[in-house]
């Protein structure tokens, strides 16, 4: 665990120094700022969430896959706990985030008073601490029967987690679409979207999973990983890493295609400011490196049990979610240009290296590998 200690200690140093830096431009560049900031978090915010979601899925269908990077996973979603500590500022960035916060914008403009119900500020709040008392409570009762049964080898806690995770992903897919609908769809209030929702959820599950598989690449070398992360192991991660690919690209290019069939002015607008200018070579690159390069690498057997590969094409992927969500959220702010700042660059590493610093801190205190968990013992019996 080493080697983990030692990321943990770099983590800290980096998100301090990041934080500082954020602080800073808050002074400055404070246009730049809150969207900057409310981008880094809604990034890292999406590991934390998205791990919670893959670990609960893996109790529901098991699997030899599973079991490589559960542990990781369990840590990402007890992240949810800082990430709630980290959302206290945007709250403080409301009216400079959201036109909708302003009595004068929203008396002037029918479409927002319509809207004004349901997007104000209380109510917006009163949703906000719900959405992560949901979080929290799924995060940390799984994890803590999956700790308690690296202690006992109760096989009724496997029972439990089990009951416990088919209604947690339902209130995971609820709060999850009405967090992408409250925090990044209303950033633009006169657009909207009946598939955004499952956009964000999909695109979470997919960042958690490629940056698991990216971990687990990297311990498999040593330690207690080698037994279990073995290449049929890594076959398996792969496909799955293909299946969340190909759903993320049918869901965004099902949104499109609505979109663009229907040619309505209150939808089009959305996508034409993501289009134009330097924002259509992103788009285009996440069309190659998004879906259309992994898709077809992904296809390959061998290219799956090859753990560099595989890692090689995870680290892109997760590369790619990072621009996605950049892409997603900063057009509303600058629609004339990609807006690259300095304070972008201090928010995600200042953000990222206290949740990096918070992630190793939790997988340092608990074993590695579920081995206590008697649906390892079966998986590992039958193959062998």
């Amino acid at each position: 665990m080493s080697g983990i200690e030692g990321l943990s200690r770099r983590a800290v140093g980096i998100g301090l120094v990041g934080m500082l830096a954020t602080a800073m431009s808050a002074l400055v560049a404070r246009e730049h700022f809150w969207p900057s900031y409310l981008f880094a978090y809604l990034f890292w915010l999406g590991l934390s969430i998205g791990s919670g979601g893959v670990v609960m899925l893996h109790h529901l269908t098991g699997g030899r896959w599973g079991f490589a990077i559960r542990r990781l996973l369990e840590a990402g979603a007890r992240t949810t706990l800082l990430m709630a500590v980290l959302f206290i500022p945007i709250f403080f960035g409301l009216s400079h985030l959201y036109e909708w916060t302003h009595a004068e914008v929203v008396a002037a403009d029918e479409v927002l008073r319509q809207k004004s119900r349901y997007l104000n500020v209380p109510f917006f709040s009163l949703r906000a601490a719900l959405y992560f008392a949901v979080w929290i409570g799924l995060a940390y009762g799984l994890t803590r029967w999956s700790y308690e049964q690296d202690r006992t080898a109760d096989p009724r806690l496997s029972v439990r987690l089990r009951a416990l995770s088919g209604p947690g992903l339902v209130l995971y897919g609820g709060t999850i679409t009405f967090a992408a609908v409250d925090w990044v769809m209303s950033l633009e209030p006169h657009w909207y979207s009946t598939i955004y929702g499952i956009a964000f959820i999909l695109g979470y599950a997919l960042t958690a999973f490629a940056a698991a598989i990216l971990v687990v690449a990297w311990l498999s070398r040593s330690g207690p990983l080698v037994e279990i992360a073995t290449r049929e192991t890594f076959h398996d991660l792969g496909n799955l890493l293909l299946a969340f690919v190909m759903l993320w690209a049918y869901v965004a290019f099902s949104q499109f295609l609505i979109i663009w069939s229907g040619n309505l002015p209150e939808e089009i607008p959305w996508y034409l400011r993501r289009t134009r200018g330097a924002w259509e070579a992103v788009a285009v690159s996440l069309i190659v490196f998004h879906f259309a390069i992994p898709f077809l690498l992904l296809l390959s057997r061998a290219v799956k049990r090859d753990v560099r590969a595989l890692a090689t094409i995870a680290g892109v992927i997760l590369i790619m979610r990072v621009v996605d969500l950049y892409w997603t959220v900063m057009p509303a702010f600058a629609e004339r240009g990609i807006g690259v700042h300095w304070s972008n660059a201090a928010a995600f590493l200042g953000i990222g290296g206290l949740w990096v610093a918070f992630w190793a801190r939790e997988v340092g205190r608990h074993e590695l590998v579920p081995v206590r968990d008697p649906r390892w013992m079966e998986v590992k019996a039958a193959h062998g």
